[in-house]
């Protein structure tokens, strides 16, 4: 039988019952009270009743913060995803209860970030919470719907194709040239991404015991799709690499990834170049690796693409190239 009692402005309802753990809610009115206990009742009469007070006294925020202690520091990429999930944190979303992630909650979070960011960041951040809340609901107990597969995901934007002038080039070469308080690895960085289209993460992680000048390769023991890769070194890539000093920890880069965005950032501000991204280095390398390697398996297996579709995305012959291959 449960029990209805006012604390303080409120009615509490208690329902006890054999077999099932106390379930507790208050509400403003009598009615309301009673109205829940009895469905509850029923629900445990039923068999089918399942606690939602964990749901109901979580927030997103408590979620994030447990997934970012638990799970994060397992994961590769795992420091720039705990990045993302603070900002996540901080959000007004964060703040509502894990029962309170309606598709409507949802919904205004999404066009709250289309105001401010790219609709390719939503589909990622959205992906991120997704994720998360799928975790908890395996792993944690957390008895919710997820409500984000209900929810209208942006446009997802087409795949970039910028590629810089030979201008362009020359004047961001200039600008990540060490000289000042200007970051000293950037420019072997720049240059190491443009000879071998290594991704950023790649790149950070590659250590000089992987590194052989002699043959001329650069072993990467675990890539964006979990399979090891050793990648050609060019003559200008074994040129920059025999200058570079061997540092403490054995990278060959030793930045942090958020480190070298942010250096990269300055560096195209003052080189004017806009609209052009880090990993944008790697389309173009790709590109003029496709002249070279005009055969697809040899290209797909520097640039560690699985897929011919993929590759795609990362070539972007001229048509004036193309129209003098046709004679």
């Amino acid at each position: 039988m449960a029990s209805i009692r006012r604390r303080g402005d409120k009615w509490q309802a208690r329902v006890s019952r054999h077999g099932f753990p106390s379930e507790t809610k208050s509400f403003a009115s009598r009615q309301d009270a009673e109205r829940w206990a009895r469905s509850i009742e029923q629900e445990m009469d039923r068999g089918s009743f399942v606690s939602r007070s964990e749901a109901e006294s979580t927030t997103l925020k408590e979620i994030i913060e447990r997934y970012i202690d638990e799970v994060c520091p397992d994961k590769r990429g795992g420091t720039d995803e705990i990045i993302r999930l603070r900002a996540t944190c901080r959000s007004k979303l964060a703040k509502l209860s894990m029962a309170g992630l309606t598709p409507k909650a949802i919904a205004t979070y999404r066009d709250e970030r289309l105001e401010s960011v790219a609709p390719g960041t939503v589909i990622r951040d959205l992906a991120y919470l997704s994720s998360i809340i799928n975790h908890s609901i395996r792993e944690w107990g957390i008895n919710i719907t997820n409500p984000i597969p209900k929810v209208r995901k942006p446009p997802a934007p087409q795949g970039r194709d910028r590629i810089l002038s030979p201008d362009e080039e020359a004047r961001l070469l200039s600008a990540v040239v060490p000289t000042g308080r200007r970051n000293p690895w950037l420019l072997p960085a720049t240059i190491l991404s443009l000879e071998t289209a290594m991704r950023r993460g790649e790149l950070l992680a590659l250590r000089w015991s992987n590194v052989d000048l002699q043959s001329r390769t650069a072993y990467l023991p675990m890539t964006k799709n979990g399979l090891a890769r050793t990648v050609p070194l060019s003559s200008k890539a074994i040129e920059v690499l025999s200058t570079l000093p061997h540092s403490i920890d054995g990278t060959v880069i030793p930045l942090r990834a958020c480190t070298l965005h942010a250096a990269f950032k300055r560096a195209c501000t003052r080189a004017q170049i806009a609209n052009f991204h880090w990993h944008d280095l790697r389309h173009i390398a790709i590109t003029r690796m496709a002249t070279k390697l005009p055969n697809v398996i040899e290209l797909a297996s520097v640039s560690g693409h699985q897929s011919l579709a993929m590759l795609k995305r990362y070539y972007h012959p001229s048509a004036t190239e193309l129209a003098r291959k046709l004679g």
